[in-house]
């Protein structure tokens, strides 16, 4: 579904594949979507900010803006992808001490629909403060991509091997069905 002139955040934690979510911004980018990256501070040492920056046409931000720098356009949607079990429990408890955290924390709030693609192992996605969470966030309206049919969670040590099959373009679909 194309979104013309519709800005999608796509906030992009430290895990894995992270260093591969261009490919989920050349994918948003074909659907008409303009694309605002915003990474976890952990992240930016898994993806490449030049490369980002040229694709995006805009800076990959990090960090609360300085008051002489100019705004982000503001979001009409976010994908959080591949975000990790640290992410998701604190943008279920409301926790906001990055920038990327403070974005997520106001979007339920803002009525900005929000995708959450996990990237966690079968040992912490078994943890009951996990699974609170995503509960918690799925009470909120937020589309969390965990279970059968959608992500499913790898075996510890395993993460490596399912770099090159994680599922972005599912992010991308579950948020189109949010928009139609």
């Amino acid at each position: 579904m194309t979104q013309p002139g519709k800005v999608l955040y796509i906030i992009v934690c430290a895990a894995g594949p992270a260093g591969e979510v261009g490919r989920l911004a050349t994918m948003a980018q074909q659907d008409g979507w303009t694309v605002q990256i915003i990474a976890t501070p952990s992240a930016l040492g898994f993806i490449d900010v030049p490369a980002l920056e040229k694709q995006t046409g805009r800076p990959v931000r990090s960090q609360y803006r300085k008051p002489h720098e100019p705004k982000s356009p503001r979001a009409d949607a976010i994908i959080v992808a591949p975000a990790t079990y640290n992410t998701i429990n604190k943008f279920a408890q409301g926790i906001a001490d990055t920038y990327a955290l403070g974005i997520l924390s106001e979007a339920p709030g803002l009525g900005i629909p929000v995708v959450v693609l996990p990237f966690v192992n079968t040992a912490l996605a078994s943890r009951t403060p996990f699974i609170r969470s995503v509960e918690d966030l799925r009470a909120e309206g937020v589309r969390v991509l965990l279970g059968p049919g959608e992500f499913e969670s790898h075996p510890p040590s395993s993460g490596a091997d399912r770099i090159d099959t994680y599922p972005w373009n599912r992010a991308l679909k579950a948020l189109a069905e949010l928009f139609s």
